[in-house]
């Protein structure tokens, strides 16, 4: 269909580009003809210039017409009243000598307006065709010519393809074609590839260039549907694309999450007789292993065997990632060996896809033997193979093996990253090791290595949490220095620190600094400073910093309220916390949970547990529960009031709310119930824990064997004990202590006839117990060495309790007055009256005053000693 328009302004159009053109091979004939001295182009006169071009265009418009653009239709001439060229060519010497010959005439555009030939797509072809020479002239008229209302058809776009393909400026090219996608036009774009030669002075055929940059134009606008219809539209017209354009296309939508249009655009295309290559088929297997098709994927390496395509290690790699990405790392393993034996070479990227497969699936063994055996082939590690293993026991909690692991890549030549020391950093933190991840920061700061804000933020956060202040304000100094720019969070790490350390003015200092730098403090950051603000009980600037949240933009919210009641609970002004809260919920903004939990926990904070339990009742008839924290705080000053019963109905309301009490509120209670004898209670909240697929930890397991052995039911405690040992958190110091005190109350529990042979088993059990604290590198403590000094001196062992005395002076822990009088008493009782008194002495010459208990005893010890002596 031929574009036309009915306007006399067409021919003035017409004739000023014409003028351009007639200008430029005049301007190019006075360089190349003549001396600049006498150039030709000063002797033509604007006046003579249409009728030149007249001349020129009868001369020249019938020639170069291309034999497949005869049967264009003659539509009407379409003129136009006014025109303002825009040229803004600026990428080749082309170019650039087209600009200079352009601005090196004037036209006058009055003159230019009879003589000259009306415009359809017969006209703007032959222009074309005639300009072929000036590709980016051809190029400009072409656009001019569309900007003033012509539209071009499927043979003017063929006609200016070809001479840009033929210019090679192939980057005009693609411009050209994403407009004619973007646009709309007036014929089928597939029907385009019928008007190109197939192929272009031997060089890669036009017709291919062209479904490239249509493809990649509809792939860069997200037109999926149309790309994949242009394909199968030019293909069932017997004109397919190149396998390259194919393959993009397939990997762009399987990319954009479309394998299944990806999987049938292939099926077709082969329809068609479209051959696939090898990375066809590579493509291919990705998507279906990201489709989780694993055996529809092997199968693809049998049609390709059939095709006679050899996949290579790529296609194997591929096809191996899939595998693993689908969890099926053992399977993946497996094809990757069976590979191997095959003479496939295969590189340290296949192993790393089956580390880091194995790793996924926290098979952490498997992926080190991947590793090993990879270093067996003679195939180095990189830094990709050790970080999937460094991050993945990262992930379990194992930082002995991850830091291992890091010594021996690094013992190995193979440089460590920021990400890998970033993921060591924040899992020593996690594990509450902030001096090791300064350390291991610190080893690495001046090595060279670059270190991003990311991991400088860690570790000024965790100085700030260490109270170094000083040195988090030299890291960022230095990152500064190194080109690296803090953000908010390195300014909140730092303003946090300052407000830890109660120092408000540096806090406020770098709060202001913040500003300054151009960025804006977050409600994060307005909540620490405002609790800060609490904590020094600084109540006015506290408000006052609200309304400077306000004046930012920023609206307080249920956070913020709760950090202010709090921390004005913290900093010991009650009232005011109360008055605030009161405040918040006259206006309406106290309602919530958060600001009444807070509220409660402030109470805990200064233990007004009354007023707090009847804040507590106040909210659950509104039927809504405080939080779990400050649920949490409320049972603990509950049992430490031993006021039970009400411990344990808010402990069974925040259950029935469905709540998860944590392992530290049921630790509470289970050692509150513990403490006072009641192990049935105890056991019952310790099932219910275990039921509730919470693990119970050290405090737990210790309040439930103290207990027992408490009540004399040793045989529980040791129950436990090894079940501890076996499944649950590694025994302390003080799970020991209560062992070896239950362990010494059931001997005294013993008929006098079976006293002796206890004695006996208990000195046995108690000397295995101390052995395996040794070897689980524990050391007894003061209060464990009182303890197994007492029971000794008990059970009439009062030499072992004394080398138990020496041994604890000899590792520099300085007895208390328990332990003395604990000793004392023991001599007195066998009345050693002297060596008891010898200790007393030693005790004044320490330090210490005996107390009354310890006069009671020597006095108790002197008296018996007497009645001895007199008795023989």
């Amino acid at each position: 269909m031929s574009g036309s328009m009915a306007s006399p302004t067409w021919q003035l159009g017409f004739s000023i580009f014409f003028h351009d053109f007639a200008s430029s091979r005049l301007a190019c004939e006075a360089r190349f003809s003549l001396p600049e001295t006498e150039p030709r182009l000063l002797r033509v006169g604007p006046k003579q210039i249409p009728m030149l071009i007249g001349s020129w265009f009868s001369r020249t418009c019938t020639k170069r017409i291309p034999p497949n653009c005869s049967h264009l239709s003659s539509a009407p001439a379409l003129r136009i009243n006014s025109y303002s060229p825009d040229f803004n060519f600026k990428e080749t010497e082309e170019e650039s000598r087209y600009q200079t010959v352009k601005g090196s005439t004037s036209f006058d555009s009055k003159s230019s307006s009879n003589g000259l030939p009306e415009l359809d797509n017969s006209n703007v072809i032959k222009v074309l065709n005639n300009l072929i020479r000036e590709p980016l002239l051809a190029l400009s008229f072409f656009n001019q010519v569309k900007g003033l209302g012509f539209s071009h058809n499927v043979h003017t776009y063929s006609t200016i393809i070809q001479i840009l393909c033929s210019s090679g400026l192939h980057h005009k090219l693609r411009k050209l074609l994403e407009e004619l996608v973007f646009e709309t036009q007036n014929f089928e774009i597939w029907r385009l590839f019928y008007s190109l030669p197939k192929d272009c002075n031997g060089r890669e055929a036009i017709s291919f260039k062209v479904f490239d940059g249509l493809i990649k134009a509809y792939a860069d606008r997200g037109m999926f549907d149309e790309a994949v219809g242009l394909v199968l539209q030019a293909g069932n017209n017997g004109c397919l694309p190149h396998v390259w354009s194919c393959n993009f296309l397939i990997n762009y939508l399987i990319d954009n999450k479309k394998q299944d249009t990806a999987e049938a655009l292939f099926h077709q295309l082969k329809k068609l007789g479209f051959n696939p290559n090898v990375y066809t088929f590579t493509i291919i297997v990705k998507s279906l292993c990201k489709g989780g098709k694993l055996q529809d994927a092997l199968d693809m390496l049998t049609e390709m065997e059939e095709m006679g395509i050899a996949p290579d290690a790529f296609t194997f790699t591929t096809l191996i990632d899939g595998i693993c990405f689908n969890g099926e790392s053992k399977m993946g393993y497996k094809l990757l060996k069976t590979i191997r034996s095959r003479g496939v070479l295969l590189y340290t990227f296949s192993y790393n896809i089956v580390i880091r497969g194995f790793c996924g699936e926290m098979k952490l063994d498997e992926a080190e033997l991947v590793l090993s055996d990879m270093e067996e082939q003679g195939i180095a590690p990189d830094m990709y193979s050790y970080k999937s293993l460094i991050t993945g026991y990262c992930n379990v909690g194992n930082l002995v093996k991850a830091l291992s692991l890091h010594e021996d890549m690094i013992s190995k030549g193979v440089k460590t990253t920021c990400i890998i020391l970033g993921y060591l950093i924040q899992s020593l933190r996690k594990n509450g090791l902030a001096i090791e991840a300064i350390e291991l920061f610190e080893r690495f700061r001046n090595s060279g290595l670059f270190l991003d804000e990311v991991l400088y933020g860690m570790v000024i956060d965790a100085y700030c949490k260490q109270g170094n202040t000083e040195v988090a304000l030299q890291l960022m100094d230095e990152m500064k220095g190194r080109r690296l720019a803090p953000d908010s969070l390195h300014y909140t790490s730092l303003i946090d620190g300052y407000c830890r350390n109660g120092d408000l003015g540096h806090a406020y200092k770098v709060f202001k600094d913040m500003v300054e730098t151009g960025l804006e403090p977050n409600t994060v950051t307005y909540n620490i400073l405002a609790n800060g603000f609490c904590r020094k009980g600084l109540v006015q600037e506290t408000f006052d910093l609200l309304e400077c949240m306000l004046d930012q933009g920023l609206v307080p919210n249920r956070v913020t309220y709760s950090t202010v009641i709090y921390g004005l609970c913290k900093g010991g002004k009650l009232k005011d916390a109360e008055s605030f809260f009161k405040t918040l919920v006259d206006k309406g903004l106290g309602h919530c949970s958060v600001t009444f939990s807070a509220m409660i926990s402030g109470y805990c904070e200064q233990r007004h547990t009354k007023e707090a339990y009847e804040l507590f009742k106040r909210l659950v008839k509104k039927r809504v529960l405080p939080s779990s924290t400050a649920c949490s705080r409320l049972i603990s000053n509950l049992c430490k009031d031993e006021d039970l019963d009400k411990a344990l109905m808010v402990h069974e309301m925040m259950v029935a709310d469905g709540v998860i009490p944590d392992e530290i509120t049921y630790s509470t209670l289970i050692s509150a119930f513990a403490q006072l004898g009641n192990m049935t209670k105890a056991r019952d909240l310790y099932e219910n824990l275990m039921v509730r697929g919470l693990s119970p930890d050290v405090i737990t397991y210790t309040a439930l064997i103290n207990g027992y052995c408490r009540v004399n039911h040793l045989q529980e405690a040791c129950k436990l004990f090894n079940d501890m040992k076996q499944k649950g958190p590694r025994p302390d110091v003080i799970t020991f202590t209560a062992l070896f005190d239950g362990y010494f109350k059931e001997i005294l529990q013993e008929d006098l006839r079976y006293r002796g042979k206890r004695r006996v088993q208990v000195a046995t059990e108690i000397f295995k117990l101390l052995e395996e604290m040794k070897e689980m590198g524990l050391k007894p403590d003061l209060i464990c060495y009182t303890v197994l000094i007492d029971g000794h001196c008990k059970i009439n062992r009062l030499h072992d309790a004394f080398q138990l005395f020496q041994e604890m002076l000899g590792r520099g822990i300085t007895p208390d007055i328990v332990a003395y009088t604990t000793l004392i008493s023991g001599y007195c009782n066998r009345g050693n009256v002297k060596k008891a008194a010898n200790l007393v002495e030693e005790m004044l010459f320490r330090g210490l005053k005996p107390d009354k208990l310890t006069y009671s005893v020597l006095e108790h010890g002197v008296l018996k000693a007497r009645k001895l002596e007199f008795s023989r």
